[in-house]
């Protein structure tokens, strides 16, 4: 995506009518295929929390959060996490783009014309999920996030459920 379309989809997304945007289900499914060629199952991942970003090459808030989100799933044992690149441009980019700036947890390209059923299509980006251990969606976020977000977000997902 050229840097001039990015406004375009921005208000496209902000402005489209509530009905045409699906609704995040409640356990939501993911099944992607990597960059590295691996898969990546969110069924799979049950058990423990599971960050879900969605981020581009051309959105300054998603570069500058991707180092602190990549320290925050790497240093706990209870956490793991994807970077779902939603934009239209060359999967080559995105893999050129990770070598200058990379991060310790696997990416995705998704399809802008045919994102993940089971997410609500992002109003803007970043957008990030917090999945807890039982599949459930426990926080979304929009905008740029802190691991300090995902702490607190982590702590009250288990207060509220008791554990």
């Amino acid at each position: 995506m050229k840097p001039w379309q990015t406004g375009l989809l921005g208000l496209f997304i902000l402005t489209a009518p509530a009905c045409a945007l699906a609704e995040t289900a409640e356990r939501p499914a993911l099944k992607v295929e990597t960059l590295d060629g691996k898969t990546f199952d969110l069924a799979s991942k049950r058990g423990e929390w599971v960050v879900i970003n969605y981020w581009a090459t051309w959105c300054a808030p998603c570069i500058a959060e991707m180092p602190e989100l990549s320290a925050f799933i790497t240093a706990r044992k209870d956490v793991s996490g994807i970077g779902l690149a939603y934009e239209d441009t060359d999967r080559q980019e995105i893999i050129d783009f990770l070598e200058k700036r990379p991060v310790d947890y696997p990416i995705a390209q998704i399809d802008v014309d045919d994102p993940p059923a089971d997410f609500a299509t992002p109003r803007g980006l970043p957008t990030t999920y917090l999945i807890a251990p039982d599949g459930t969606v426990a926080k979304q976020f929009l905008g740029p996030i802190k691991d300090k977000d995902l702490e607190q977000a982590i702590a009250a997902a288990k207060s509220a459920s008791g554990g």
